[in-house]
C-alpha cells in the first residue's frame, strides 16, 4: 500500500513538469513552422527590435504587453487582461498554431498598420521563446 501512496504522490508533484514538457514540444512546433514558412532565417535581435519598434500612432507590443513580459499587459483600448508573453511564467504561451496565427494578424495590422512577414513571425518568437 505504501507503493501505490508513493506513486501517487510522486505523479501528482511530478505532473506539472510533465505538462510543461508537453507545452514546450508544441511551442517548438509551432516555433518551427514559421522558422520554415522563414527559410530557416532567424534572428532573434531582430525580434527583440520589432518588439520596440514604434508603429502605428506610435503603439508598439510595449503598449498593451508591456516591458517585463514576464508580467501581465493590459490592453491599451480595451483594458482587458493580457496574460505574460515570456514562456518562462506562461507555459501555454504560442502552443496554439491557430491563436498565434491569429493574434499575429491582429497585432501586426494593429501596431504596425500592415501584416507582420515569414520572417518577422519567426523572429518573434524566437525571441519570446527566448525570455
Amino acid at each position: 500500500m505504501k507503493t501505490g501512496v508513493f506513486l501517487v504522490s510522486a505523479s501528482l508533484v511530478l505532473a506539472p513538469f510533465g505538462l510543461a514538457c508537453a507545452a514546450g514540444a508544441d511551442r517548438e512546433g509551432v516555433i518551427q513552422q514559421y522558422v520554415q514558412a522563414a527559410e530557416g532565417q532567424v534572428d532573434v535581435a531582430a525580434g527583440e527590435r520589432l518588439w520596440m519598434t514604434e508603429g502605428v500612432k506610435g503603439r508598439s507590443c510595449t503598449t498593451c504587453h508591456g516591458r517585463d513580459l514576464t508580467r501581465p499587459g493590459k490592453h491599451k483600448r480595451t483594458g482587458k487582461r493580457i496574460e505574460p508573453m515570456a514562456p518562462s511564467v506562461n507555459p501555454k504561451r504560442f502552443t496554439d498554431p491557430k491563436k498565434v496565427a491569429k493574434w499575429f494578424r491582429r497585432n501586426c495590422k494593429w501596431t504596425l498598420g500592415r501584416e507582420c512577414t515569414a520572417a518577422e513571425k519567426a523572429n518573434l518568437l524566437s525571441w519570446l521563446n527566448s525570455l
